[in-house]
């Protein structure tokens, strides 16, 4: 396996541009090729999970171009062209749920499959969601999981949709994304305590962008208008602000200034709330309507206590964030992290032992004791895990050199991410 070594540093200062967000891309692919009109769509993320939701849509007919350095996508309005694909979807969960709804719902007979570990991921709540309303799909692993087929189906949306809201957020994204297929109004019910709703929040957002607007009452249910989606002609894809946590966490234990371009006090994405997580560590942290700025001049940072269901994928960055702070942190309610791109909170807490630290590892949370002293010349496994490599990158701001194992993972959604932390530390 490829290793990457990185060198001690001591300091953090710059400015970063970030790429688009992962969330807002795969969410603006499907619904502009789901609209009627052409989209022309600008700062859309260039990275693995887009490059497999946009060969899935070409696969189905969806056609593609370019102007100026932005992607033209030609919608299918509700349609897609192919009726029968196989369709291979990586580890990509921002693609491989949303369309398994929005084929469901499509009158064809398709295959989806993924890489091993998407087939280990739970996909069962919204497989269910969609049986309840006619949908035939059936798996052809174990049951509850991926690979997939869908076959035709006669949709009835006249009763409510239900889905439980406990496991992942992308569930209810699916669903209130592919509904306006129907052409039907429809009402979904949400069982359980939803996790991550800041990720429903972009839903909603970029589905107003297309011309449909949801209602929402509170959390527990959600009536998604008969419709179709209309091309707004133009849009841009903010900054990922969860690829923001690594160089602001880098400006508050590296002293700084660190500035982020392309999110800020505009955003849409949830995790433009990390800087929460710096204010209570310690850090000084500045917004703009398009920027954020971290600095901190006082160190160590303080030990955290905090519920970070709001902001599961930034969580990972405060978690290596505890190596640095003044006694134990514990991060909450991170139950989600069970069944990502690996179980988190497993991968988390062996690799922080690796470093020194005293990790307690519960079902839905992490108890994190730092070391005096961080172990130089660690060797980090990442677990094909892009937010793995991301956040144990910033150990090197330790003083100490740190090897990323796989560091080509980071493709998944930020490929120049080691040149961007490099431009930023020394």
């Amino acid at each position: 396996m490829d290793s990457l070594e990185l060198k001690p540093a001591g300091r953090a200062a710059g400015v970063v541009r970030l790429p688009g967000s992962k969330s807002l891309s795969n969410r603006i692919l499907l619904l502009a090729a789901l609209a009627r009109g052409t989209t022309e769509v600008a700062g859309l993320l260039e990275a693995d999970d887009t490059q497999v939701m946009r060969e899935a849509l070409s696969t189905l007919g969806v056609r593609f171009g370019s102007k100026e350095g932005r992607l033209l996508v030609d919608g299918v309005n509700g349609a897609f062209p192919v009726k029968k694909a196989e369709l291979f979807l990586g580890n990509a969960g921002t693609a491989f749920r949303p369309l398994t709804a929005a084929l469901a719902l499509s009158g064809g007979e398709y295959r989806l499959s993924g890489v091993p570990r998407m087939h280990e991921r739970p996909i069962g709540d919204l497989v269910d969601g969609l049986r309840g309303i006619g949908a035939r799909i059936d798996y052809l692993g174990n049951e509850g999981y991926p690979p997939l087929a869908v076959h035709p189906a006669t949709i009835d949306v006249a009763r409510p949709v239900r889905v439980k809201g406990d496991v992942s957020s992308q569930f209810l994204t699916a669903l209130l994304m592919a509904l306006p297929i129907s052409g039907k109004e429809a009402r979904i019910e949400v069982q359980g305590e939803l996790i991550s709703k800041p990720y429903v929040e972009i839903t909603l957002e970029v589905m107003r962008r297309f011309g449909l607007e949801v209602a929402r009452e509170d959390w527990r249910a959600f009536r998604v208008p008969a419709g179709e989606y209309l091309s707004p002609g133009g849009i841009r894809v903010e900054g990922d602000a969860s690829s923001a946590s690594y160089f602001l966490a880098a400006g508050a234990i590296g002293g700084g200034p660190v500035r982020v371009e392309g999110v800020g006090r505009g955003s849409v994405q949830g995790d433009v709330r990390f800087t929460e997580v710096l204010e209570r560590m310690g850090a000084e942290v500045s917004l703009s309507e398009n920027a954020i700025e971290v600095k901190n001049e006082k160190r160590p940072l303080r030990a955290l206590d905090m519920d970070l269901n709001h902001i599961p994928d930034a969580a990972m960055t405060a978690a290596v964030l505890a190596l640095f702070a003044a006694g134990p942190s514990t991060l909450r309610n991170i139950a989600s992290w069970r069944v990502k791109e690996t179980d988190r909170i497993a991968a988390m807490a062996t690799e922080l032992r690796k470093l020194g630290a005293e990790v307690e590892e519960g079902p839905d949370f992490l108890r994190i004791t730092p070391p005096e002293a961080i172990r130089p010349g660690v060797a980090i496994d990442t677990y094909d895990d892009h937010r793995m490599a991301m956040s144990f990158s910033l150990v090197a701001l330790a003083g100490v050199p740190v090897q990323i194992r796989d560091p080509r993972c980071v493709a998944k959604t930020f490929p120049g991410y080691f040149d961007a932390l490099k431009a930023v530390c020394e």
